[in-house]
């Protein structure tokens, strides 16, 4: 296609949102023609799913739940009075704790101010968090933040060690829905061994984002914690960074958690309509049921040029691959759903892997994000008449042209500038998106069923490796491989995770393992450690 026809299919289907301050470029698609009108049936009954999950109808099946993250923006929506009026209070809540914080109302030990805060999650209850924080943070932020998103053990050295100056100024919020996922818990017990340690109290620091009645919920009330704010079963934690989950952490940083709120809220009301051309997460959604035949044939990649949005691509692999990644339809059917995410930022794009984009294996669709304003204030000239920033917007405009002429497909979104409305709009257009594909493509997007089965899979590891240890250390000194310590308790079949659980322990000082290698590592034997008279294991 010649420049000229480009420029004629660019204006013909750039879809531009003043209201929201965003474009939505799908004009380097291949999608055929007639594509709008065969695929308008199946968009229209989406758009009516929509309303009707908005209204309130039970989605979340698996749990009998509403699905209403649209609710938090504009609590009116909600089909409670009694739910409107909590989620306006909890705003408050957060405003006014958040407030207190910063003017030393609420103090630190000692009567300081906290300067410090701790992000304890996973998941949705850290991917939404740490994504704004990077998005949105400043120099000047009244609390720098930082998370605990896992259960590395030495990812929580790390991060503790960096806050160990400033243990007695870091307030720490615990974000768990259940009060009991694994992960969140094991954090919060290494930093309340941390902050016993240095003899502080870690009730007066903390802060728990919860569901009412939830074990987390109780070991607040009973220790005397700072304060709790609601988790409600109706939010999936994936879209739950628009409730106290991404609003609390924000609002402390000392970010603008109402521009966020009101960004989301009118990207929902725009998304909303049932006017496909000019709906832009509609566009999104069957873009990416062009590009992936609908069944997921190809990944998408994220290519933002602005190195705030660097964490956007790991928001969005939740986002999108725990709400699309279904083995059955909503007829119970297996499909094998998805849509596979991964990205970097541009421009190191270019010295990363633009060149397999271009020229390897053509499975997956760009997605590129824009954004017009380089900073605030003039940019020095890096070379006469060009600046970074022109720089940075040039490399945009050559690979995208350099991966369209090699029959690649991108979708390029345009915003004015990167702010707390900007992040609240690109939040809610990918929820929307996500919603309206689903149930393009006909499963459940507010449910993980893979999830649930992977925490009972680790739980069952973990109690094999009790029967492990406990076997050991009653025959203490005898040396087992791992077939004949699975036998010993009645495992059999599970011989290989009995080696790999004891390749762990012996790694390890903490169960008194001790491996003595043979020539075949497999073959290997391991005992309990025995620890000499007069010292303790």
């Amino acid at each position: 296609m010649d420049k000229l026809a480009l420029w004629e299919r660019y204006d013909n289907y750039l879809c531009h949102s003043p209201e929201i301050g965003l474009m939505l470029d799908i004009s380097r698609m291949k999608f055929p023609d007639g594509f709008f009108d065969a695929m308008e049936p199946q968009m229209q009954r989406a758009f009516g799913e929509m309303a009707a999950l908005e209204a309130g109808a039970v989605a979340n099946r698996d749990e009998d739940r509403m699905v209403g993250h649209y609710w938090l923006r504009n609590p009116q929506l909600a089909p409670e009075p009694a739910l409107a009026a909590e989620i306006e209070f909890t705003v408050r809540a957060v405003r006014e704790f958040a407030a207190h914080v910063h003017d030393g109302s609420i103090a630190a030990p000692g009567g300081g101010r906290f300067s410090r805060l701790l992000v304890v999650g996973i998941g949705g209850s850290a991917l939404g968090p740490q994504f704004v924080a990077d998005a949105l943070g400043m120099a000047c932020d009244r609390l720098r933040p930082s998370f605990l998103d896992n259960t590395d053990p030495d990812g929580f050295d790390r991060v503790l060690a960096e806050l160990a100056p400033r243990l007695g100024e870091t307030l720490v919020i615990v974000i768990s829905k259940s009060g009991g996922t694994k992960e969140t818990r094991n954090g919060m017990l290494e930093v309340k061994r941390v902050f016993a340690a240095a003899g502080l109290d870690f009730a007066r620091q903390a802060v728990a984002v919860t569901g009412r009645e939830s074990e987390l919920d109780r070991s607040a009330v009973a220790e005397g914690w700072l304060a709790r704010f609601p988790m409600w079963d109706w939010v999936g934690g994936r879209t739950s960074v628009t409730s106290a989950v991404g609003l609390l952490p924000a609002a402390l940083q000392g970010l603008d958690i109402d521009g966020i709120l009101a960004g989301a809220r009118l990207c929902d009301a725009v998304s909303r309509r049932p006017d496909t051309r000019n709906n832009p997460a509609a566009l999104l959604a069957l873009m990416w049921h062009h590009a992936t035949d609908g069944r997921g044939a190809k990944d998408m990649v994220l290519l933002p040029y602005r190195d705030r949005l660097l964490l956007f691509s790991r928001y969005l692999q939740q986002l999108v691959m725990e709400s699309l990644g279904k083995e059955l339809d909503r007829d119970g059917r297996v499909v094998h759903q998805g849509l596979a995410v991964y990205g970097n930022k541009g421009s190191t794009d270019q010295h990363a892997y633009v060149q397999q984009l271009r020229e390897g294996v053509n499975n997956f669709f760009v997605t590129f994000i824009e954004v017009l304003r380089d900073r605030e204030g003039a940019s020095m000239a890096v070379e006469p008449g060009a600046t970074s920033g022109d720089y940075l917007s040039g490399f945009l405009q050559g690979t995208r042209e350099a991966l369209y002429e090699n029959g690649r497909e991108s979708l390029t979104i345009t915003i004015e500038r990167l702010d707390a409305r900007t992040v609240g709009v690109l939040i809610a257009l990918y929820e929307r998106a996500v919603g309206l594909y689903a149930s393009l493509v006909n499963v459940n997007a507010y449910h993980q069923p893979g999830v649930e089965a992977g925490k009972k899979a680790a739980g069952a590891v973990l109690a094999l490796q009790g029967e492990i240890i406990g076997y050991l250390h009653k025959e203490q000194g005898k040396a087992c491989t791992a077939e004949e310590i699975a036998s010993a308790v009645n495992a059999p079949d599970e011989v290989e995770s009995v080696f790999r659980i004891l390749l762990h322990a012996a790694a390890n000082p903490d169960h008194g393992v001790e491996m003595v290698q043979g020539e075949d590592l497999c073959g290997s034997r391991f005992r309990a450690r025995v620890v000499p008279v007069g010292q303790s294991a």
